[in-house]
């Protein structure tokens, strides 16, 4: 499949999304919890609503979810949840501060344009935007930095443009991550479709940089099925109260759920290796005591 167990340390992203509620000291309580439980990384998301207005006029038709709304429409919803640069910036000093490393999900190119300023050391593409090439193109061309895309309902011949596409500039060995992922919330457990890993290893894994698997799932067993599969990242969403109001926080882990993870995940990291010899030291009193040994 072409990756080595020896070197699949787990790098796990808590994606705080727009879990915060549009509350600035909520997304830094986050980003503690998620620093506390030993994820490496956090994640944003950032939209410019009002050019998403002009794309999807039905964003001023009523929420959905009037019950889990921060807004009579989507549009409203969306705007209440939304951080400015300026704030992203200061949650990006906190994430400095307490050492985490901090990334955010753009969903369109001024928004791409703001964070790339920040310069975070990946961008994360959404399944939602991964076919915005004028996005793609401004984040393979101007930004330095590596470029996470998922590939939730998103057909193999769309995966295969924007692989290609980064080649162009001979940008996808180098910076490009793929992530496995299907889009739900939650995803019923037949639906992860965690073969997918397989075929993005055996069609992409020489030509990518990295793959990856963002999980929308129930539980922490499947991401460790997946890690075992080659997945270099596991990105889950994370909350502090599955209950809160938001559309996001059935889907997402909360702090034990989180902390268990990672502790699984890196039981799985030292695990995942072959024997050094035929007998390990531990095996050889063992042997002398329980193994019938033919003469």
């Amino acid at each position: 499949m072409g990756f080595n167990f020896t070197y699949l340390e787990p790098r796990v992203v808590a994606e705080i999304g727009c879990n915060h509620m549009g509350n600035l000291e909520i997304a830094k309580e986050l980003i503690y919890l998620a620093k506390e439980c030993g994820a490496g990384y956090v994640k944003f998301q950032k939209r410019d609503v009002d050019w998403w207005l002009k794309v999807r006029p039905d964003w001023n038709n009523p929420h959905p979810q009037p019950w889990n709304a921060f807004g009579d429409t989507y549009y409203e919803h969306r705007k209440k949840l939304e951080f400015t640069f300026e704030q992203h910036k200061e949650l990006k000093n906190y994430c400095e501060q307490i050492g985490i490393v901090y990334t955010t999900s753009v969903w369109d190119l001024n928004s791409a344009i703001g964070i790339v300023e920040l310069n975070p050391p990946f961008i994360k593409v959404p399944s939602a935007c991964n076919t915005n090439f004028e996005m793609l193109e401004f984040l393979r061309d101007e930004y330095k930095g590596d470029v996470h895309i998922s590939v939730g309902m998103t057909t193999k011949d769309e995966i295969e443009m924007i692989v290609k596409f980064f080649e162009e500039k001979n940008q996808a060995k180098e910076r490009l991550v793929i992530y496995a992922c299907t889009s739900g919330y939650p995803v019923p457990f037949e639906d992860v479709a965690l073969l997918e890993i397989k075929y993005l290893y055996d069609n992409y894994s020489e030509r990518i940089k990295e793959i990856g698997f963002s999980g929308h799932h129930l539980g922490i067993a499947i991401d460790i099925a997946a890690y075992t599969l080659g997945a270099r990242w596991i990105e889950r969403h994370f909350t502090k109260d599955r209950t809160w109001k938001g559309t996001d926080h059935a889907a997402s882990l909360e702090p034990p759920g989180l902390k268990k993870l990672i502790r699984d995940l890196n039981a799985a990291y030292k695990a995942l290796r072959y024997k050094k010899t035929d007998l390990l030291e531990i095996e050889k009193e063992q042997r002398i005591k329980l193994k019938e040994i033919k003469k």
